[in-house]
């Protein structure tokens, strides 16, 4: 009961309510909109104190405390995109294009999940590692350069083994089309890191190492006071979003709903797991779980719409975007918190640890 307690509580918060209200708000066909103005502001906002807090974190706890985590979490990363690929290829049937596309997305992390996490533990008076952030920027651009790069390999042994079928088919449509979807790492690579959202994280990042503590005071009122308000205001943006693609959600189809669904609690709860072996806290655990969790739908588009042209964007944005990070928010949180707390507690380990034993 404690798990369908804190789902209840979530939902009447003012993040998850702001969310929802934007989501009725399009179903009812308002003509509210946030101006775009604040709308291209608000995530440059948070990203920034993010960083900030990020950096100030490293600095105080040391730059060689991070890498473990980071590394694991990479990782992580790459062996879930590639099971991703695997999962939607083999039992989901999708073509080779849209699994690479939707493995990278749920491969990838959420600035936006992450945002939410933050505040979420807040309402619980818990903390977590900030150095956590160094770890999103990071992850951010990693699913989709390894998605590019196999799709890549893919593609060259396709065109490889129709040249060996038709050695005189020199014209063929097939392997024009296949030609055009090749991208270079390179430039996948430079768009993915360049990005504002990568930039203003990375940037706010090493400011935040550089100030610390007492030069992160006099703008505290700004990057920490304000920080749940602004929160509220991009969900009724993400509420808004959402309530449009819901008509989309039939399109997606079962499989996809249910893999947008389990996948992501199932990364989450692997993270909270891993991240609370490697000693960190019941927060850090948390927001460790949860990038693991997240998918990406502000940066996936903008990456896969020119690297991978011919997966289908609806079912990349509609199935994180409309299904999981509404169900992340509301649901995967509570449950991610609920288990790093009960892992965290004394019994709670050695329970876990039993049940592993007697599992093997």
């Amino acid at each position: 009961m404690e798990i369908l307690e804190l789902i209840q509580a979530n939902l009447l918060t003012p993040i998850i309510l702001f969310f929802l209200f934007g989501i009725i708000a399009a179903r009812i066909k308002s003509d509210l909109k946030i101006p775009e103005a604040i709308s291209e502001f608000l995530p440059i906002y948070l990203l920034a104190a993010i960083g900030l807090h990020g950096g100030i974190e490293m600095r105080n706890t040391g730059f060689e405390n991070m890498l473990i985590p980071m590394f694991v979490a990479i990782g992580l990363s790459l062996l879930f995109t590639l099971n991703h690929y695997q999962i939607l290829r083999r039992l989901g049937k999708f073509n080779l294009f849209d699994s690479y596309a939707l493995a990278s997305t749920y491969g990838a992390v959420g600035a936006v999940h992450f945002s939410v996490g933050l505040s979420f533990l807040r309402n619980q008076g818990v903390s977590s590692e900030g150095y956590i952030a160094a770890i999103l920027a990071v992850l951010e651009p990693l699913a989709f350069i390894m998605a590019i790069f196999m799709t890549n390999m893919a593609v060259a042994k396709q065109i490889k083994a129709k040249k060996k079928s038709f050695p005189d088919d020199d014209s063929s449509e097939i392997e024009i089309g296949l030609n055009q979807t090749k991208t270079k790492i390179s430039k996948v690579l430079h768009e993915s890191i360049t990005g504002k959202a990568i930039v203003i994280l990375l940037g706010s990042i090493v400011i935040g190492y550089v100030i610390g503590e007492d030069g992160f005071e006099p703008i505290k009122i700004v990057f920490e006071d304000m920080f749940v308000g602004a929160i509220v205001i991009f969900m009724i943006e993400m509420g808004i979003i959402a309530g449009q693609r819901l008509d989309d959600i039939k399109k997606v189809g079962v499989f996809l709903t249910a893999f947008a669904i389990i996948i992501p609690l199932f990364n989450g709860i692997i993270g909270v797991l891993v991240s609370t072996a490697l000693g960190l806290s019941v927060g850090g655990a948390v927001m460790f779980g949860l990038l693991m969790a997240s998918a990406s739908f502000i940066a996936a588009p903008a990456v896969l719409r020119n690297a991978i042209p011919q997966a289908k964007p609806s079912l990349y944005i509609t199935s994180a975007l409309g299904i999981t990070f509404p169900f992340n928010i509301i649901v995967t949180l509570p449950i991610l918190f609920t288990l790093s707390t009960f892992v965290h507690s004394g019994d709670g380990a050695i329970d876990l640890f039993h049940f592993i034993i007697e599992g093997l």
